[in-house]
C-alpha cells in the first residue's frame, strides 16, 4: 500500500459518502466484531487538502477478535498484511474493489494508542479551522517537493504533526 505518487487535491465534500460505503460493507460483514468504524486521515477533516485516499480505522474490542475479523474481511475480498510495522495497527490491502473509493482499511482494539493518535489527531484539526489552513499548505509544499518520495513527503509534514501531538498531549 505504498504511495508512488503524491497528489493533494482540495478537500471534497463527497469523501464523507465514499467513506459510508466503504464503511457500510465492512460493517455488514464483521457486525458486531466491530465496536465503530471511523473516518481518520485527511480526507475526514472538513477543509483539509489531502491525497484522495479515504483511511478507515475499524475499531475492535481487542486482539482475541483479530482473527475472526481477519476471516470476515478475506470473505470481501480484502488481505491482512501484518501491522507494517506500526503495533496496535492492523492493515488490510484489497484487490478489485473498482466501485470503491481508494481506501486504506486498518484494525485497531479500542485501547490501541495508534487509534488514539488518528482520532485525536483527526478531533483537533476538525476543531481548528487555522491548523487545517496551515497542514493544507504544509501538504501541497510537500508533495511538490517530493512528488514520488513518500518519505520524504511525510518528513516534511512531521515538524507540524509533532507540534500537534505536543499540544494535544500524544
Amino acid at each position: 500500500m505504498k504511495t508512488r505518487n503524491i497528489i493533494i487535491v482540495p478537500y471534497d465534500e463527497k469523501w464523507e459518502q465514499c467513506f459510508e460505503q466503504i464503511a457500510g460493507e465492512v460493517s455488514a460483514v464483521l457486525g458486531e466484531l466491530a465496536l465503530s468504524i471511523e473516518h481518520v486521515g485527511s480526507t475526514s477533516v472538513p477543509g483539509l487538502a489531502a491525497k484522495p485516499i479515504i483511511d478507515i480505522d475499524v475499531v475492535i474490542e481487542d486482539e482475541s477478535v483479530l482473527p475472526a475479523v481477519v476471516g470476515a474481511l478475506e470473505k470481501i475480498g480484502y488481505q491482512h498484511e501484518g501491522n507494517l510495522g506500526i503495533p496496535g495497527r492492523e492493515a488490510f490491502g484489497y484487490e478489485g474493489k473498482t466501485h470503491l473509493m481508494e481506501h486504506h482499511l486498518y484494525v485497531c482494539p479500542k485501547n490501541s494508542p495508534e487509534l488514539r493518535r488518528h482520532l485525536s489527531f483527526r478531533d483537533y484539526l476538525r476543531g481548528h479551522p487555522e491548523a487545517v489552513k496551515e497542514y493544507s499548505r504544509i501538504k501541497e509544499e510537500a508533495a511538490r517537493l517530493f512528488p514520488h518520495d513518500i518519505d520524504g513527503y511525510l518528513n516534511h509534514k512531521g515538524t507540524l504533526i509533532e507540534k500537534i501531538y505536543k499540544e494535544i498531549g500524544l
